[in-house]
């Protein structure tokens, strides 16, 4: 039996698996059903549904900036079975907002004035959600599994974490937007029993005063994580990952519907096949490294994600002008256009080498520290990533400003893989130097 296969059906990892995958998916069809309606029944212009989609992405992520550090104090300093249970209970109230608020800009009530805040702010508390728990699902691996497991748990977390991407993407772009205000709600419900099936995790060193402090101790946090050679530069890969993809997916849906003139069901399709290719890559990755924790893949990786990215934006600025009738094509007319075909090919390519990247860095953040230290290393993670995010999605906005096309932004993000291409093999360089020593 594989270790996998073990794995899955064991009761120390498949209801954590369960429960972050249920919350994913719940983050991205609040989120997805949200920004589609906003940019398909809402705006008419490539700069406004640009902007939105930007400042949608700016408010999930402005929680991790923020509030990681005490998110990683907590994880770290306290019981994780039991802070998931509190904050899955807090992911039912959040979804009821923001379902209110769905079920209202379907009605078209007082869209500018309630519906639109009410979203936001469940967006808002969705980031804080998420900032509390994502500590937890990594640095829960290594205290419950064996080190020869952490590897594919990982690995697993990272395939589940884009399937239920996958799923949350395709119902957003599938159902209407008051169905999706009811979905939500349910599959919180759901997420909040299987929390409650995680086995106990107590914390591994003596509880110390939270500092709440959260500019403090998020600068003290990252300088204390960041004095590991590897751990430095495996944050810093990441965050230039992360800095990638938040441009691409918010660039998803106005590409679609501006430059490919494609209904909300392809942009769905785009996220969908992007989320597919980092669950290969994920699994990928891990059968290359026989469960090895190592970042001699990495480099190639994201260079080859670079060279897909370019050869993506080569099909988008040949794509055909759009003549006839001013309608929007559905999947079934989309798939069978001429370039149709390498352009999925290609955003697939970059998302399995984005996959294969990034699955063995979160390993390292898990691995080479101290298992009492494990939440708080992902919480610094997270605070460095966030940033990078957000540096992502102000790149956005200000090259949209700028009047730069969707297309040519592609090319410039494609430049930024030489700089992850640089750091992964500055970290294969020091992991070989730590084993040497």
């Amino acid at each position: 039996m594989t270790t996998t296969t073990q794995l899955i059906r064991a009761r120390r990892f498949l209801p954590l698996f369960v429960t972050q995958l249920l919350g994913a998916f719940n983050d991205n069809l609040f989120k997805n059903a949200m920004i589609l309606f906003v940019v398909y029944e809402v705006y008419h212009s490539e700069a406004q549904e640009a902007r939105f989609s930007a400042l949608a992405s700016a408010i999930f992520i402005l929680p991790f900036f923020l509030l990681s550090a005490l998110a990683g104090q907590l994880a770290d300093m306290r019981d994780k079975a039991k802070l998931i249970r509190i904050i899955k209970g807090c992911e039912i109230i959040i979804m009821l907002i923001g379902g209110a608020g769905l079920a209202l800009a379907w009605q078209g009530a007082s869209l500018d004035s309630v519906a639109m805040p009410l979203m936001l702010v469940a967006l808002f508390a969705m980031g804080v959600h998420s900032t509390f728990f994502g500590p937890i699902k990594y640095a829960i691996l290594p205290q419950h599994l064996r080190d020869g497991e952490v590897l594919s748990g990982t690995g697993l977390v990272e395939a589940g974490t884009y399937i239920a991407v996958l799923a949350g993407t395709i119902v957003a772009g599938w159902i209407n937007v008051e169905h999706a205000g009811i979905g939500v709600i349910v599959v919180a419900c759901i997420g909040f029993f299987a929390g409650r099936q995680v086995p106990p995790a107590p914390p591994l060193c003596e509880p110390e005063p939270l500092d709440y402090h959260f500019v403090r101790a998020s600068i003290n946090l990252v300088r204390t994580t960041m004095k590991d050679r590897r751990v430095f530069l495996a944050i810093c890969a990441i965050s230039f990952f992360w800095a990638i993809g938040t441009v691409l997916f918010i660039q998803f849906p106005p590409l679609a519907k501006n430059m490919l003139r494609a209904s909300k069901e392809v942009a769905s399709l785009f996220l969908v096949i992007f989320s597919v290719g980092v669950a290969i890559g994920s699994v990928a990755i891990n059968a290359l490294l026989k469960g090895t924790v190592s970042a001699r893949w990495s480099p190639i990786s994201v260079i080859g994600m670079g060279v897909f990215l370019v050869a993506f934006q080569q099909v988008c600025r040949i794509w055909p002008p759009h003549t006839g009738p001013d309608v929007m094509m559905d999947v079934s007319t989309f798939v069978i256009q001429p370039l149709a075909a390498p352009l999925m090919l290609t955003l697939l390519g970059i998302a399995i080498c984005g996959g294969m990247f990034v699955v063995p860095l979160y390993a390292f953040l898990t691995t080479f520290v101290e298992k009492s230290q494990t939440a708080r290393t992902i919480a610094a993670n997270n605070i460095v990533n966030s940033g990078a995010m957000v540096v992502g999605s102000l790149a956005t906005g200000v090259m949209t400003l700028m009047g730069v096309a969707v297309a040519q932004q592609l090319l410039i993000v494609a430049l930024g893989c030489g700089a992850s291409a640089w750091l992964g093999h500055l970290l294969f360089r020091a992991e070989k130097a730590a084993c040497a020593a």
